[in-house]
C-alpha cells in the first residue's frame, strides 16, 4: 500500500512538472515582444564586457530564487524593513552585478513600447542567466518562458531551503529532489560552480580547523588547501573572494569536475561528489566529457526554470523588479 502511494505522489509530481512546461513555452511573448531575447542578450553582453562577475551573480541569482518560493523572481524584490529574501545571511553574498543584470535588461526590454510591462522579470533572470553562460563559453539553449512575478519574499522563506558549503550527498540529493531534481541534475547544475567565487568565511574550518585530528578536511588536496591559507590567512578582510575553479576561473567548462578528482573542491559540498562513490561515476563522466557536461547542464537548468512557476492569472508583472506593483 506504501509503495502505490508513493507511486502516485511521484507519478502526480511528474504529471504537475509536465503541465507546466506545457504552460511555458519558447514563444511565448512571440505576438507581445517578439524581440525580447534580442533585447535582453544585448544588455547582459553590455554588462558582462563590463565586468566578469556578471556571470557568477546572475546564475546563482537565478538559482537561489528558484530555490525559495519558485521561479518567480521574489528575490529581485527589497523590503525597506530588510525583512525580504535578500535580506537572509544566505542571500547577503549574492554579488550586485547579478540584480543590475536584470535591472539593465528589463529597462531594456521596456524602453521599446510594445514590450513595456509585458515581460515578467521572473523571465528576464531566466534569459539572463542562459546568456551570461554562453558569454563564459558555455552552452546557449533554449529558454522556456512565460512565468509570471511574485508579490511575497521573506527572510524567513530562505530558511533551510538552501544548500550549504557543508552539506553531504544525502543533504543535497534530498533538497533537490524535492525540486523534482535528480542527482545526476544536482551534480550537473554544481558544475556552474566552474565560474564561481567564494569568501574566505564559508570554508575556512576545512583548511583551519577541520577536527581535533585534523586541522586540514583530509578530503582537500594538501597543497591546494596550503595555498588557499596564503589566500585566506586567519583575519583576512571578508570581502575577499576565491575562485571556485583555480584552473579555468572564467570559462563555463568542465575543469570543476577535473578539480574534484585531485581534491580541489572548495566546499565539502562539492568534494563530496567525488568522495562519495554514489556520485563519482557522474563527476568522472563529466570530467572526460565537457559535451556530457554540458548536456545535462541544459537538462538541469532547463527543469529547475519551471519549479514553482506561476503562470496564467497567477502573480504579475512587475513594473520595477525591486518591489510588487
Amino acid at each position: 500500500m506504501e509503495a502505490r502511494r508513493f507511486l502516485v505522489s511521484c507519478l502526480s509530481f511528474a504529471l504537475l512538472l509536465s503541465a507546466v512546461s506545457a504552460q511555458l513555452r519558447t514563444d511565448f511573448y512571440k505576438n507581445t515582444c517578439p524581440n525580447v531575447e534580442s533585447l535582453v542578450r544585448s544588455a547582459v553582453t553590455k554588462k558582462f564586457q563590463q565586468t566578469f562577475v556578471t556571470a557568477p551573480a546572475t546564475l546563482r541569482l537565478l538559482f537561489h530564487d528558484c530555490f525559495v518560493r519558485g521561479c518567480d523572481a521574489s528575490v529581485l524584490i527589497a523590503s525597506p524593513t530588510n525583512n525580504a529574501e535578500k535580506d537572509h545571511p544566505d542571500d547577503l553574498s549574492l554579488a550586485g552585478d547579478g540584480f543590475d543584470t536584470v535591472i539593465k535588461a528589463k529597462a531594456a526590454v521596456d524602453s521599446v513600447p510594445q514590450c513595456k510591462n509585458k515581460v515578467s522579470c521572473a523571465d528576464i533572470l531566466a534569459l539572463a542567466t542562459r546568456d551570461v553562460v554562453s558569454l563564459a563559453g558555455g552552452p546557449f539553449y533554449s529558454v522556456e518562458l512565460g512565468r509570471r512575478d511574485g508579490r511575497i519574499s521573506t527572510k524567513l522563506g530562505v530558511q533551510h531551503n538552501l544548500p550549504q558549503p557543508g552539506s553531504k550527498l544525502d543533504q543535497l540529493n534530498s533538497m533537490f529532489s524535492s525540486h523534482g531534481l535528480s542527482q545526476t541534475d544536482m551534480i550537473a547544475l554544481s558544475g556552474a560552480h566552474t565560474i564561481g567565487f567564494s569568501h574566505c568565511g564559508k570554508f575556512s574550518k576545512r583548511i583551519y580547523n577541520f577536527s581535533p585530528r585534523s586541522s586540514i578536511d583530509p578530503t582537500l588536496n594538501f597543497r591546494y588547501a596550503l595555498q588557499l591559507r596564503q589566500m585566506c590567512p586567519i583575519n583576512v578582510d571578508p570581502r575577499i573572494a576565491i575562485n571556485m575553479d583555480p584552473t579555468t576561473p572564467q570559462t563555463f567548462d568542465n575543469a570543476y569536475y577535473k578539480n574534484l578528482q585531485q581534491g580541489k573542491g572548495l566546499f565539502v559540498s562539492d568534494q563530496t561528489l567525488f568522495s562519495d562513490p554514489r556520485s563519482r561515476a557522474t563527476v568522472n563522466l563529466f570530467a572526460s566529457n565537457n559535451a556530457a557536461f554540458q548536456q545535462a547542464f541544459v537538462t538541469a537548468i532547463t527543469k529547475m526554470g519551471r519549479i514553482g512557476v506561476k503562470t496564467g492569472n497567477q502573480g504579475e508583472i512587475r513594473i520595477d523588479c525591486t518591489r510588487p506593483n
